[in-house]
């Protein structure tokens, strides 16, 4: 199912099959929830990810042999779907003073503005990881005719709150960063702060829901 590898002096990789699917996301899911409820002395993070799981432990305490053979001995239970589904409405302003991509996009998918709102917004997208930047989510089961490629040359600076799309997978900017994802449109909700570290968590399912430019703005007043 795994294999595990050293990542450097103070962790090791689960390394699952390489793909990104929901048979392979529950693998990481079970393994993740499962280990850290063990508590494992000197075990500090686990970073999943969309085939992989990041063990981070301080070296002093526990070593990369003795933890890989803990690993190994655990009876994981794997699902065989998701049977919890916490599902988290976002809504987001499609509007092109938002979605500087969303022109470009039409162009290339051969879609009107409307057809892809209403593609984009069909059904609920799985969270399969958090990352690249804090509260960052990684969206999957964009439909086939949104698949776009990243941009050649990303952008310096992406608005927080941006919503784009890139390769098979779709997703929101939550702080601004620099991005070369193709942008569509914009959610006035604040995504993370230092008290709310992320709206989502690995596992869950984002909604999204289209709102006015006018609903965008006095939301965002709030």
């Amino acid at each position: 199912m795994f294999n595990i590898v050293p990542y450097g002096e103070e962790a090791l990789l689960l390394n699952f099959k390489a793909e990104i699917s929901l048979e392979v996301h529950l693998q990481v899911k079970a393994y993740y929830l499962h280990l850290k409820k063990l508590h494992i002395h000197g075990v500090v993070d686990f970073i999943p990810a969309y085939h992989s799981l990041t063990i981070c432990f301080c070296p002093e305490i526990v070593n990369y042999k003795a933890l890989k053979n803990i690993i190994q001995k655990e009876k994981v239970i794997i699902p065989k779907k998701n049977t919890e589904k916490n599902i988290v409405e976002i809504p987001v302003c499609y509007d092109v003073e938002f979605g500087i991509d969303l022109e470009m996009v039409a162009a290339k998918t051969k879609l009107s503005h409307q057809q892809i709102i209403d593609t984009h917004t069909a059904q609920p997208y799985l969270v399969y990881m958090l990352g690249f930047a804090p509260g960052f989510m990684y969206l999957g089961g964009l439909h086939k005719k949104l698949h776009m490629p990243r941009k050649e040359t990303p952008r310096l600076k992406v608005s927080a709150g941006s919503v784009g799309l890139a390769d098979q997978q779709t997703g929101i900017y939550p702080l601004e960063t620099p991005g070369g994802w193709q942008i569509i449109g914009r959610t006035p909700l604040q995504l993370f702060t230092k008290e709310q570290p992320s709206l989502v968590s690995m596992g869950d399912y984002v909604q999204f829901t289209p709102i006015s430019k006018n609903t965008f703005y006095t939301l965002k007043s709030r």
